[in-house]
């Protein structure tokens, strides 16, 4: 039996719902959820003393249930004489409640009569488009309820809210004669989703409250929780319902279908009345046929969001992969924000894990993570380079050590530099180091380019200074070794020396300057070194190069890295590129410039570090086996590290000799 509509204007007409409610007979129908769902708001809102009417009634059983809870002043009125018949019959034992065909565009009712007007899917009814008819029907509707209402009283709207619909709302109850509210009713979202296999839309309660003139307009939202918050202008409203919108029909849609097995949608949350996000949210999917378990939700503990695994979409598939469930959704816990207990995040995350919920899952969600807490993150110190903005220093625990991380704002699940802190004890007092002994596996890797081109009172230019690790670490491993790093920023040099114990002397300096500017210079001044690493991020994000910055990369560029390399000497390039074809194109420019060419990808990593070199030599794996060796005695020997700082067998693995 087709009880739907055959277009949207039939929802405002008599006819439709005469026959509607013949066809339906006595079964009530609840557009926007059932009074259990509802309660918690409209008992906020309606006191039991007060003198209710109920535009629009239908056969909806919400009058009657409102009356069993001692709400016994209501009067409801529908346009429908076929349905104004069944409810006086159905509710002839609720003596007090009246049941009037009537039309709220039109109503007998004195004015000032009511303290509160409810309307359940009325307005929606009566205003499917935005036509200039429809226009002038509500206005007479919304006449009719400034009418009625007592100073004080409330006009109670649920809504789907669609965009015409708010925008009139806001039109006629928006000024300092009304305060204006909207709260988004989730109870009542979540019954919907059980009770039907189509797209659940956000079901609002608006309450307009009558006053006499205020010295200034009111407007409030709550889209979660019970926090108000306070907005200046109608627009802001219009975006927060919007917004709200535009979620669930994310959330819909991936209820009821399953992303492609390279794709993932991520989704921020939002605490009420805040600009930054407290989670982002990414959805991974995979086919069917290879997952055990349907769903389930993986919480990242804070420090943790910029490893492989949790912080790139390869590495979340692998996560899902190794799991194998259908849907892993992967909650990462943003800075700026305080977490009490994994306990407190679950529960938090509850609602949203819900929406996300793949079609055909039934039970209990389960909720993953590392350990049994939400991980540590302490601010050290927040300030802005003008160079690359807004910037944090951090201290975060990972498994079970503390590490100091840089993280410019502008990209924050991209670690700028990191250095693992060290507990020491001086004149009885324990205090975290750095241990310089500690560095990042591609700045290990990097390192093997300077062990195989160190000489005697050799030199090396590290284009790209972060937080000093690199540089610390060669200056202490290699006595007669002279470290020259450039950077472009003043501020990343008072990072490094006030939060990463970055020390300069006459083995270590450090220039402010364009790192083009710096090669052209040194090739002017004839000076040579035995190596020259790149170790510089991109700010551009509209390429697939993330390091070094493209202008690095040019043949003029190139041709003064090679003039300044000493005979036998190194270029040590992080790179750092998804673009395949960019990729490729960057190896044969090499190429162009340099005789021999070696790579090592890091595994489980983006970063892939290029030797290049012009050395007669081309140099095969025994010399990198010997590079390697000789790094880690090294380290040892100057007691950096107990055991290695580079595992042999996992740079042979990854080295790949292109030319």
């Amino acid at each position: 039996m087709n009880l739907l509509p055959k277009s949207h204007k039939e929802f405002s007409e008599k006819d439709y719902w005469n026959k509607f409610f013949k066809k339906r007979g006595n079964k009530a129908f609840e557009w926007y959820g059932e009074y259990l769902e509802l309660c918690g708001q409209l008992h906020k809102y309606i006191k039991q003393k007060d003198a209710i009417l109920i535009t629009g009634c239908g056969n909806s059983s919400l009058s009657a249930d409102l009356y069993d809870v001692g709400y016994q002043n209501i009067t409801n009125i529908d346009v429908s004489e076929v349905v104004i018949k069944q409810m006086n019959s159905i509710n002839a034992h609720r003596t007090s409640m009246k049941f009037l065909c009537m039309d709220a565009l039109k109503t007998t009712f004195n004015n000032d009569e009511f303290n509160v007007v409810l309307d359940k899917g009325t307005l929606d009814a009566l205003m499917p488009d935005d036509a200039e008819e429809t226009k002038q029907t509500i206005d007479k509707y919304f006449s009719e309820i400034k009418r009625v209402l007592k100073l004080g009283g409330r006009f109670v709207c649920i809504s789907l809210l669609q965009s015409h619909i708010l925008s009139k709302l806001l039109e006629t109850f928006c000024d300092k004669s009304w305060m204006f509210r909207v709260v988004r009713c989730h109870e009542a979202e979540e019954k919907n989703a059980e009770n039907t296999d189509g797209p659940t839309l956000p079901v609002f309660v608006v309450v307009a409250t009558k006053f006499k003139e205020m010295p200034q307009q009111i407007l409030e939202v709550c889209m979660a929780g019970d926090k108000m918050v306070r907005l200046q202008t109608p627009e802001e409203v219009k975006s927060y319902v919007k917004s709200a919108q535009d979620t669930a029909f994310v959330t819909n849609g991936l209820a009821k279908t399953s992303l492609d097995d390279d794709n993932e949608v991520s989704l921020d949350l939002m605490q009420p009345g805040e600009d930054t996000p407290r989670y982002t949210l990414y959805v991974v999917d995979q086919k069917r046929s290879q997952a055990i378990n349907k769903y389930a939700v993986f919480i990242v503990p804070q420090g943790r969001e910029s490893e492989w695994l949790f912080g790139t979409p390869a590495g979340r598939r692998q996560l899902q992969d190794s799991a194998r469930f259908g849907r892993l959704v992967v909650a990462v816990l943003r800075r700026g924000h305080k977490f009490e207990s994994l306990d407190a995040v679950k529960e938090e995350l509850a609602h949203a894990a819900k929406m996300l919920i793949p079609y055909g899952f039934i039970g209990q969600i389960p909720f993953l993570s590392l350990g049994s807490d939400v991980g540590r993150r302490v601010k050290v110190y927040e300030g802005a380079s003008q160079m690359s903005g807004p910037f944090v220093v951090e201290d975060v625990d990972v498994e079970g050590a503390t590490h100091r991380r840089l993280v410019f704002l502008d990209n924050q699940f991209l670690v700028q530099s990191e250095a693992k802190l060290k507990t020491v004890k001086r004149k009885n007092k324990t205090k975290l180091v750095v241990d310089f002994g500690h560095i990042s596996l591609y700045h290990s890797f990097m390192c093997v380019g300077a062990q195989l081109s160190h000489t005697p009172a050799s030199s090396i230019a590290v284009l790209g200074l972060g937080g000093g690790s690199l540089c610390m670490f060669l200056r202490k491993c290699y006595d007669d070794l002279k470290v020259t790093a450039v950077d472009l920023d003043p501020a990343m040099l008072e990072i490094a020396r006030d939060h990463f114990e970055l020390q300069t002397d006459e083995h270590l300096e450090v220039q402010i300057k364009d790192g083009l500017d710096f090669l052209k210079d040194e090739v002017k001044k004839g000076n040579k070194y035995s190596c020259v690493m790149f170790d510089m991020d991109s700010k551009d994000r509209s390429v697939g190069l993330s390091c070094p910055p493209r202008q690095f990369l040019e043949n003029h560029v190139l041709d003064d890295v090679s003039n300044v390399l000493a005979e036998n000497g190194h270029f040590i390039l992080n790179l750092v590129c998804r673009d395949t074809e960019l990729h490729s194109s960057i190896l044969d420019t090499l190429k162009r410039h340099f005789k021999h060419l070696t790579t090592v990808k890091l595994y489980e990593e983006v970063n892939e570090i290029v030797f290049a070199t012009n050395s007669d030599k081309m140099y095969d794996n025994e010399d990198f086996d010997k590079a390697v060796r000789e790094l880690n005695a090294n380290a040892r020997q100057k007691k950096l590290v107990n055991v290695r700082c580079v595992d042999l067998k996992d740079f042979m693995q990854s080295v790949s000799i292109v030319s």
